[in-house]
């Protein structure tokens, strides 16, 4: 077993390294990250008026409404990591999903990876398995991008 394993160490290696190079050496490939700023769900039964939507928020003004919007039911913005975005870095990422009347539903992104014509930001709709609880819930999901001059697509 440890024979197969050191045997098994070089090749993991090369790959690695190839891995690497390629992308040092495909200019058009650059990753960026998403810093998370608040996920869960909104309980004001539709009340804050928000429809489903991926949108990306790139001004304060924007910023300021969208939160005021989301905190017309409950205060749900004391639980974001942060609410003072500086703008001229960064873009906001906000998804919504429909009002559920149920609970457990849930919203992934998964980190965008930006192409030659534009950034892909992918999203991920969970439905609750299993029993959920009766509640009617809004899932969200707030993240932070660096800015990038390509536009941003969702899938």
């Amino acid at each position: 077993m440890k024979i197969q394993a050191l045997l098994l160490l070089p090749l993991v290696f090369v790959l690695n390294c190839k891995s690497s190079k390629i992308e040092e050496n495909n200019p058009n490939m650059k990753h960026s990250e998403l810093t998370l700023i608040a996920k869960g769900n909104l309980y004001g039964a539709g009340e804050e008026g928000i429809a489903k939507q991926n949108t990306v928020i790139e001004n304060q003004s924007d910023w300021e409404q969208l939160m005021a919007q989301m905190n017309a039911a409950n205060k749900v913005s004391d639980s974001f990591t942060e609410t003072k975005i500086d703008f001229s870095k960064y873009a906001i990422i906000a998804v919504f999903n429909d009002v559920k009347g149920n609970g457990g539903s849930n919203i992934e992104l998964e980190v965008s990876t930006s192409l030659e014509h534009n950034t892909v930001v992918t999203v991920k709709y969970i439905s609750p398995s299993g029993y959920a609880t009766s509640v009617m819930t809004q899932p969200f999901y707030i993240a932070k991008i660096s800015k990038t001059a390509l536009p941003i697509m969702f899938q």
